[in-house]
């Protein structure tokens, strides 16, 4: 599936931008109030997309050092005693649908899946939207900044019998290594774990309908379809869940700075114009410390 590219999910976060502004500025309307916060969601949302498919473009595709951290996540897993992902492989190989259904899963749910999520929870609880929107942008900043740490996915390890599932089944998601235009060794965290964490832990905390744990589901689906096809080991992901608990707390700890701020402004504000009434005349009587001369 092709997906925009980040110049012209660039351009749509500006245009999108530009009509938020325009209506804000304009004479108050039963439109404007609907559609302007909702233009100026979709503009951090495609700038968000923008700025992680500008970040698979950089040319991240040497394997140095890449290669050799991978084996380090094979140690440290198999210490931890986590299942093996070549296992899971093998049984997918094993059944032909299921394989074409998880390199199919992993190609195509990973951005529809937080889109409807993102316009779902705005509509439906906008109240807690804002919290999970910049939890959303704190995690995907550090799982872009942390890819500079080059780590190979197991599809790399052939020697070790793993393969690229995608590939054989004509579902090249990142292209030839070498290329400059692909993340072939940004294994470490998982970015398709991240995003569906945010929907499976925002729907659980916002929604108490049945139908909330299709965002679970949606996870679960996503963490065996990451190693079933090659392209991350079960520490990818768990990282992941680990930084998007990091992400919440900052966001928490950030709002809850800022009402305290914006409080404390307020209490300094009210205070002023206290003071300011004590020496104002009232119901035509001066204040007791004015000195009135006697007739």
């Amino acid at each position: 599936m092709k997906w925009p590219t980040w110049s012209q999910a660039a351009i749509a976060a500006a245009i999108s931008g530009l009509v938020a502004l325009i209506l804000r500025r304009s004479r108050p309307t039963r439109v404007g109030e609907i559609a302007g916060p909702a233009a100026l969601e979709f503009a951090f949302v495609a700038s968000l997309y923008s700025i992680w498919r500008m970040a698979k473009n950089l040319p991240l595709t040497q394997a140095e050092g890449a290669i050799d951290r991978a084996y380090d996540i094979v140690a440290v897993q198999e210490f931890l005693r986590l299942p093996s992902e070549l296992s899971l492989q093998l049984f997918v190989l094993d059944h032909d649908w299921l394989a074409r259904f998880s390199a199919y899963y992993y190609a195509v749910a990973h951005v529809p899946g937080i889109v409807i999520f993102l316009v779902w929870l705005y509509a439906r609880h906008r109240d807690v939207y804002p919290h999970w929107r910049n939890a959303l942008a704190i995690l995907t900043a550090f799982c872009l900044f942390i890819r500079f740490v080059k780590v190979a996915p197991p599809r790399y390890l052939t020697d070790l019998g793993y393969v690229d599932v995608s590939v054989i089944y004509g579902i090249d998601v990142y292209g030839e290594a070498g290329t400059g235009v692909s993340s072939q060794f940004a294994a470490m965290p998982s970015l398709h774990v991240a995003w569906a964490a945010v929907v499976a832990f925002g729907a659980l905390a916002a929604s108490t309908s049945r139908w909330r744990w299709i965002g679970m589901a949606h996870l679960v689906m996503t963490m065996l379809v990451i190693s079933a096809t090659g392209h991350h080991w079960w520490l990818d992901g768990i990282v992941a869940l680990g930084l998007l608990w990091v992400s919440l707390q900052i966001d928490t700890v950030g709002r809850r700075a800022a009402r305290a701020m914006r409080a404390a402004l307020v209490a300094e504000a009210s205070g002023g114009r206290d003071r300011d009434r004590v020496a104002e005349p009232v119901d035509g009587l001066q204040p007791a410390f004015v000195h009135r001369e006697e007739t």
